[in-house]
């Protein structure tokens, strides 16, 4: 039961320690690694919140092809060991999205650096919001 709870606890330290890296450090190299962090923890946890162990048998991909469409045992099969696609096909699209943003805040900083000369926020002063 407890092994069951581990992969969960992790998704929370890695989001935890991302968290961190964003509030606390003033280097902006380090917060963006926390975002980061951030991002490939809530898409571990959607990969998890998307696995189900079935009662029977492996955990199978939902492919549904026409000899398991012929038969009704293999489509009851299907559905009671097939993991959700939902999950997979969001985390796909949330990987792309963040490695967008990610090269977007990495071109930010770049451009941070050429005029300012350094990544520590608190020496970057003449921002104007």
């Amino acid at each position: 039961m407890l092994h069951s709870v581990v992969p969960y606890v992790m998704c929370v330290v890695l989001f935890a320690i991302g968290l961190y890296a964003i509030a606390v450090k003033k280097n902006l190299i380090k917060v963006i690694v926390g975002a980061i962090i951030i991002d490939n923890a809530v898409n571990l946890f959607l990969v998890l919140v998307g696995y189900r162990t079935p009662l029977r048998g492996p955990a199978i991909a939902p492919i549904v092809t026409p000899e398991i469409e012929k038969s009704r045992r293999a489509v009851q099969e299907l559905l009671s060991n097939a993991v959700d696609p939902l999950p997979q096909a969001l985390v796909l699209t949330s990987i792309v999205i963040g490695l967008s943003v990610s090269a977007l805040m990495v071109v930010m900083a770049l451009r941070l650096h050429q005029k300012y000369g350094t990544f520590d926020l608190t020496q970057i002063t003449k921002l104007k919001g």
